[in-house]
């Protein structure tokens, strides 16, 4: 039998992007109605408090510290009835995380954007993972407070891991978006495709990327949005990395593809795109380029699609 994993690398792609770094245990099969009030309840509960995209953090020099006590979490006025429970340490200490007014801080503590938290490396990456997770958890129970099927209000359960609703019965489930984000490449593997959106950062150029819809494999999503963005034909697709992405609860799919044309026409999502020879992205990636061409942040799939291309040539 041909041996499965014999092309998988050690560490694994995904692993070298921003928020996938979560070492906490989440120990899904246990959680029930008393995991939070119980987490809550363990002296060494540490809370991550987010809202509006924003982190609550402790400024340390170039660093900054996350975590709060249960005690401060509730002195800051955070819902901690609302919380949600993240996993555990490897010593048993609960991690959860709770929605805060970022609004109204005292002057130690700043409200800081998820995106600007992992550019400027204020975080370690376990953390940085655990804000993912708890993020977009917290985000999900914003925007879903009440129930699809008949309009009620639902309520959390299983740790923050559902929502029930007390008329109908119904059961509610966080949701995880499925983006394939895909680094197009010639026949001849010499030239990547990459493009820029409208709010991109002047001279930046990034990966193509979109959502899968429903009924569509991840290959054909690759294909469909190639074509759509970029007027680009793509026969083989191969699977790279993935990474979670906050913004608010996205799944980003990184995948290689085979362009089997080369003109380019875009559509109004793009305001330009172009092809990149290996010598031009590997001049960028070494700090030599211009103004005129610029990479995502290093923990971004993207990067590390284009990073890992550039490479291997």
């Amino acid at each position: 039998m041909a041996d499965l994993f014999s092309d998988a690398a050690a560490p694994e792609p995904s692993a070298l992007t921003g928020f996938a770094g979560n070492r906490l245990q989440r120990w899904s099969e246990k959680r029930s109605e008393t995991s939070v009030p119980e987490a809550l309840a363990d002296p060494r509960a540490r809370l991550l408090l987010v809202g509006a995209g924003r982190a609550v953090l402790r400024p340390n020099g170039t660093t900054a510290d996350p975590w709060f006590d249960v005690a401060s979490a509730n002195t800051l006025g955070a819902d901690t009835d609302g919380a949600v429970l993240l996993g555990y340490e490897d010593d048993g200490t609960p991690v959860l995380a709770a929605y805060a007014d970022v609004e109204a801080l005292p002057d130690d503590l700043k409200a800081i954007d998820y995106r600007s938290i992992y550019v400027q490396g204020l975080l370690d990456a376990p953390a940085l993972g655990a804000l993912a997770q708890g993020a977009a958890l917290i985000s999900w129970h914003d925007t879903h407070r009440f129930c699809s099927r008949c309009g009620h209000k639902s309520a959390m359960a299983d740790g923050g891991y559902k929502r029930v609703c007390p008329q109908c019965d119904g059961q509610h489930f966080p949701r995880t978006d499925p983006v394939v984000i895909m680094l197009s490449v010639s026949v001849d593997n010499q030239r990547c495709l990459l493009g820029r959106s409208l709010h991109f950062p002047e001279g930046m150029y990034s990966c193509l990327a979109g959502f899968v819809e429903p009924g569509e494999t991840i290959e054909n999503a690759v294909r469909r949005e190639t074509e759509e963005e970029a007027g680009i034909t793509i026969g083989r697709v191969a699977y790279h990395a993935s990474q979670p992405w906050p913004f608010p609860h996205t799944l980003m799919i990184g995948c290689y593809c085979e362009a089997l044309t080369e003109t380019i026409r875009i559509d109004d999502e793009l305001e330009d795109a172009r092809w990149f020879t290996r010598g031009e992205v590997r001049k960028v990636l070494d700090g030599r380029g211009g103004d005129d061409f610029k990479m995502p942040p290093r923990g971004a799939i993207a990067s590390l699609l284009v990073r890992n291309w550039a490479a291997a040539g």
